[in-house]
Formats: C-alpha cells, structure tokens, sequence
C-alpha cells in the first residue's frame, strides 16, 4: 500500500507559504487524521472541523483560514468528507470552497451548516457544482443566501447529475426559487433528497405547495422531502396527496411546523389507503387534534402496511385519538415507530401505551416516551428519541448519529450524513 501525505505537514508549509498562522484547531483535526489512518489505513477520511464541537479548545475557521486548507485538500485524494458546520465562513470562504469543488476529485461530503455564506457565496458554490461530477451530499443549512441565492442552486439542480441530497432549510428562501426548484426537479435525475424548510413566504395562497405538488407528479428520483415551516394549511397538503397518489419513489415526506389540521388529516387517510411507498411521515407540531389522529389510526389499521415511522408530536391529540393510534399498532405489525409526546395524556393513554410496550409491540427506542407508576396510576415520561433530533446539533458523549434519536436515518438512508 501507498504511502499517503501527511496532512499536517501539508498544512504547516502551506501556511509558510502563504503567510498565515496556523489554526490549531485544523492543525489538531489533521494530526487526529493522520494518526488514524495509519492504524486503521482506510480509504477514506472525514475531516470533522466543526466549530461547535465540546471536546476540545475550538478557534473556528475564518475565510483565510479555509484559503491555507483548500490549498492542501485540492491535492488531496483521499479526503472524502469536509465538515465545516458552525463556523464564521462568508462569501470569501465561499471562493475557497469553489476552488475545492472545482479541483478535489474526491469529496463527496459537503457540510457548511450554520456560517455566514450569503448570496454571492451561493453564486460560487452552485456555479462550481455546475462541473463537480463527486460531491453527492451539500447541506448549506443556516446560510442566509436569501431567494437570489436560492435561483442559483435552482439553476445548478437543471445542470448538475451528480447531487443526491441537497439541504437548503433555514436558508430565508422565497416563494421566486421555490418555484425555480420545483421545476428544475421535475427534470433532475440524480437527487434524492431535499430540504426546502422554513422559506420566507408572505403569500396565503401556497403557490409554492402546488409547484412542488406538480413536480411529484412528474419527479421519478426523489426519496426525502422536508417541507417544514412552509405555512401550510389543508389546502396543500390536499394538492400534495393528489400528486402522491402517481408517485411511487417518495418514502419520507416531513410536513412538521404547518397548519395541517383534521381536514388535512382526511386527505392523508385517503392517501395512506393507497400509498404502498411512503414509509415515514412527520407531522409533528401541526394541530390534527382527535379527529385527525383517528384519521390516520383507520388507514392505518385497515389499508396501510407500508408506513413504517409516524410522528404526532404537539398536535394537541387527546386520549380518545391517542388510543385510537395505540390500537392500530396492534393490528399493523408494519408501524414500528411512533412519537407523541407533547399531546393530552389521560390515563387511558398512559395505560394503552404502556402495555404496547410491556408486550413488545412497541420498542422503547421507537418511541419517545416511557411508562412509569406512581401509586398505583400510569405516567409516560419524555424519552429524547425522535425520527431527526440531532438535526442542528450532536451531542458532545455517545454516538454522534444514535439510531434512536435520529430513526430517520436508519429506515430511509438516502446517503451518509454529516
């Protein structure tokens, strides 16, 4: 086997050459890299240069610090994986980023989460993805590249056929590139997951729901679709299940922080009843109440044996919808996940899921809650499980990706994350 370069060293003499000083933090995540891979010798590497990270003295990355780092990783070609969340990068780091992309034919893995990329920024990357034939997971989370920005990531989507999973959530895009998006995907081949959650969108009428309504009707690729935040009412969820009825590849459809109530609930029952591909629905923080909850427990325990994850969390669901939900899972062997804290617990609730669990119906790492007694009475507590909880955040002990807090990822895995 090869001798590979050393990192470190690479990254000592570029700041020479380029006169800057040294990062300790980079300088400590290659040493790590570099100690690594002689024990273990594997083929790829992730560089984790996260600037919220807990373990150890953090000196985030600037812009002229990414200049020394790209000069090192574009004649790299064994690093895999950049991991650049929380940092203070703007649209200069941006150029440096580009440079990557356009010269490392390696990475894979993109992660620049939380920084201060903007519109310009967005320019850069998405033009330098207009060639990239390796990166196949971007998340651009947090950045405020606004709706021009969004256009440009728009216009790489009808060019690019590499890209399988693309975050844009939090990113102050508007109804302009929504739009963009939904149409540039009716073409796309290659991406299989994207997140367009919390846009910026002043319009009640949900132009944006119905393009994307559309575009399912069409799109044959796409596996993950979050559109959280999107202010959506019952209106669109009825235009998106219209569209779901013809579409046969969409196995995880995030509709959490809208304003779905029963009707909307309706729809879905309808929906369910037919669809045999999705496997995991998040309405989490919508308002189905009762009605809605009994919605979903009919399709559920009558017609669906696809859905494998749902969760109901903050719907302001009382006992009767909640035990209506915990009779469906005696009858669907199919439903494996489910999660409800935040709704109205009687203690006909505490009882009908208690028992799901003490049977072994319902696995105390699906769910996200735990019953307990106190005087003779049943009580759930909070478990911190969920379909994504470490969304925006990893925890600083244990495993960084837990199967039980972020379930999504064991049961659609559409690409590794960062």
């Amino acid at each position: 086997m090869s001798v590979r370069p050393d990192l470190h060293q690479h990254y000592v003499k570029a700041c020479q050459d380029l006169g800057q000083p040294e990062n300790p933090f980079i300088a400590h995540v290659l040493q790590d890299a570099d100690k690594n891979d002689k024990i273990s010798q594997t083929e790829e590497i992730t560089l984790k240069i996260d600037g919220n990270n807990k373990l150890v003295p953090v000196q985030r990355v600037t812009d002229d610090d990414l200049q020394v780092l790209a000069s090192v990783l574009c004649h790299t070609a064994f690093v895999t994986g950049l991991d650049l969340r929380f940092n203070v990068l703007t649209d200069a780091g941006a150029r440096h980023i580009a440079t990557i992309l356009q010269e490392n034919s390696t990475l894979r893995h993109l992660n620049l989460m939380l920084n201060d990329i903007g519109t310009s920024g967005a320019e850069l990357i998405a033009t330098a993805l207009h060639k990239n034939e390796t990166l196949v997971y971007l998340r651009m989370t947090g950045n405020k590249i606004g709706n021009k920005g969004g256009m440009f990531f728009a216009s790489m989507l009808e060019i690019n056929s590499t890209l399988e999973k693309l975050d844009l959530g939090d990113c102050d895009m508007g109804t302009r590139c929504l739009i963009a998006i939904a149409i540039a995907l009716k073409q796309n081949k290659s991406l299989k997951a994207i997140n367009l959650s919390r846009p910026l969108l002043y319009s009640q009428e949900e132009e944006t729901t119905v393009h994307i309504a559309l575009m399912l009707k069409i799109n044959s690729s796409l596996v993950e679709l979050h559109l959280c935040k999107h202010d959506m009412k019952n209106f669109g969820v009825e235009r998106l299940c219209e569209a779901l009825y013809r579409n046969s590849t969409l196995r995880y459809l995030d509709l959490s922080c809208n304003r779905i109530t029963c009707d909307g609930a309706k729809c879905l029952r309808e929906l369910l009843k037919q669809n045999q591909t999705l496997e995991i629905l998040d309405l989490r923080a919508n308002r189905i109440e009762d009605d809605g909850a009994t919605f979903l427990s009919e399709a559920l325990a009558l017609h669906n044996r696809a859905l494998r994850a749902l969760s109901v969390v903050s719907n302001n669901i009382g006992g009767k919808g909640l035990v209506a939900l915990s009779r469906a899972m005696k009858t669907n062997m199919e439903l494996s996940n489910i999660y409800i804290w935040g709704n109205k617990f009687d203690e006909a609730t505490c009882v009908a899921f208690s028992e799901l669990i003490q049977t072994g119906r319902l696995s105390l790492h699906c769910t996200d809650v735990e019953p307990y007694e106190v005087d003779g009475h049943v009580y759930l507590a909070e478990l911190s499980h969920g379909l994504q909880k470490h969304y925006y955040w990893t925890p600083s002990y244990g495993e960084a990706m837990n199967k039980d807090a972020n379930a999504s990822l064991a049961i659609v895995a559409v690409s590794e994350c960062l």
